[in-house]
């Protein structure tokens, strides 16, 4: 579909007739459909592994990793939505002895909201893109759903639209559950779309809050899960040669291009840094995703390297090809606590790509302050530090404003690699997100759901969840009558 295709509007059609079919489907139908998906994906795993790599550069094993990843996160969300903690059922009997006056009987359960538009991501072209995490929780939520493709992996969106469509019909689920569109201006036209009632997005800070203004902007608002920018930082206590090792292995896996790249690096004034050059010299060039990515990195490389006070530890190396293409190696610049707040504006935006700032500090009782002051929202945060000093608390302050200002908070290791688990949090506050969910692990798929109560309703007409003959055998959490009158015992 080209950009300003007149079937927009067939598109969110068919999708909205899908909503309630599809929403219908009972848990074990559903699941067996993201196991169909899964199992088809990987059926044509060398496939798909092939364009991917011809379009975006990335490895043979890393693009392998990522589809096994994609598949086996389909399977998770199938068994979530057949467990259906995820509904969140709550059951509140009939009490006419309740202590703020007569209770009815009021039944709530989480609800799919509709039609939902993913926007794919270019870095991860399975993980994020077509069939990612997005799509995953969107459909295990019971949602029909819209994908634009990223313009960086376009015969790749197609194969595996067309692979998750046939799976999906197969296994029954109604017309219009899963449909691909492509073009920036078709995206943002169904996105004003009223049909379409929620949306998600991975990708630049700029396209992602240009676009949750116009889900916010529209007659009737619609929720819009964006993950734009963040750097990430690490704190580290101590600065050793396997630390920084690691820490240029994280800055250059995949070529830097990982919204959980860590982008800057806190360790104590006096380290020897040394480590660092070597290792980043060691790191072979890596296409970057897409002539635009290597442009954006090529400028944003330039202006970190000419800010005022930066020492150089690894140049690293940039060449473009005939075609466009940009090749990189690892930069990685030093820079005190003074250069680093007084050159803020040049250096504290995102480098997508393979560049990381390390900054030297006098004293870490400065470093809540600090934190809070430079990074106010991002994906992750991460600590390094030796096992007394974790002990003993002397980081807690530090760890709290972590806590206050990230998605998730590491203890030892490296921000690259998100697990696909119940516990995952993978949003932050802004500017980390333009809404402070997750778009990783099983919680992710509450997004697309809105809570329903139903007051005094018979039987017959309850969905199944909230029926006292519990068909799906889902948990209920029932309030029974007279509860009431022991209300705050607990607490004494």
């Amino acid at each position: 579909m080209t950009d300003n295709d007149s079937r927009i509007d067939e598109v969110a059609a068919a999708a909205a007739a899908a909503a309630r079919p599809f929403a219908r489907t009972t848990p074990r139908d559903r699941g067996a459909a993201l196991v169909a998906v899964a199992d088809a994906l990987e059926a044509a795993g060398p496939e798909l592994i092939a364009i991917a790599m011809r379009e975006t550069g990335l490895s043979e094993a890393r693009l392998q990793g990522e589809l096994r990843r994609t598949a086996w996160q389909l399977r998770l969300f199938a068994d979530t939505i057949v467990d259906g903690s995820y509904l969140d059922v709550r059951i509140d009997l009939a009490d006419p002895d309740y202590v703020i006056g007569p209770r009815p009987d009021v039944r709530r359960m989480l609800e799919p909201v509709g039609p939902v538009l993913n926007f794919a991501a270019s870095n991860f072209p399975f993980a994020f893109s077509v069939a990612g995490g997005d799509s995953a929780a969107a459909l295990a939520a019971g949602c029909p759903l819209v994908v634009k493709a990223h313009s960086g992996h376009p015969e790749l969106s197609r194969r595996t639209a067309e692979i998750v469509t046939g799976a999906l019909r197969d296994a029954g689920m109604p017309d219009g559950v899963f449909q691909l569109i492509e073009g920036q201006q078709n995206g943002v036209a169904l996105l004003k779309d009223e049909r379409i009632r929620a949306g998600a997005f991975t990708g630049s800070t700029h396209v992602g809050r240009m676009l949750a203004d116009i889900a916010a902007s529209r007659p009737v608002p619609i929720p819009f899960y964006g993950e734009l920018g963040s750097v990430n930082p690490v704190y580290a206590t101590y600065a050793d040669a396997a630390l920084l090792d690691g820490f240029v292995t994280s800055v250059s896996g995949s070529a830097g291009q990982l919204c959980t790249k860590p982008g800057f690096l806190f360790v104590p004034e006096g380290s020897d840094l040394g480590s660092v050059t070597a290792s980043a010299s060691a790191v072979a060039e890596h296409r970057l995703l897409n002539p635009g990515i290597g442009r954006g990195f090529t400028q944003r490389r330039e202006d970190v390297l000419a800010a005022d006070g930066v020492t150089v530890l690894a140049e690293g190396e940039v060449r473009t090809d005939d075609a466009g293409q940009t090749y990189a190696t690892p930069t990685v610049v030093t820079v005190d606590v003074d250069t680093l707040l007084r050159n803020r504006e040049a250096l504290l935006e995102e480098s997508f790509g393979p560049l990381s700032v390390v900054v030297r500090y006098p004293d870490a009782a400065a470093l809540p302050a600090l934190h809070t002051e430079l990074f106010p929202g991002n994906l992750t945060s991460t600590v390094h530090a030796r096992p007394e000093e974790l002990a003993d608390g002397s980081l807690a302050d530090l760890v709290d404003a972590l806590a206050q200002t990230s998605g998730r908070v590491l203890f030892g290791g490296w921000p690259t690699g998100v697990s696909v688990t119940p516990a995952m949090q993978h949003g932050g506050p802004y500017p980390a997100t333009t809404s402070d969910a997750t778009s990783v692990g099983t919680a992710a798929i509450t997004r697309f759901l809105r809570g329903v109560a139903y007051q005094g309703a018979p039987q017959e007409l309850l969905p199944e969840p909230l029926r006292d003959d519990n068909p799906w055998n889902v948990p209920q959490r029932r309030s029974e009558p007279g509860l009431s009158m022991s209300w705050g015992s607990f607490a004494r």
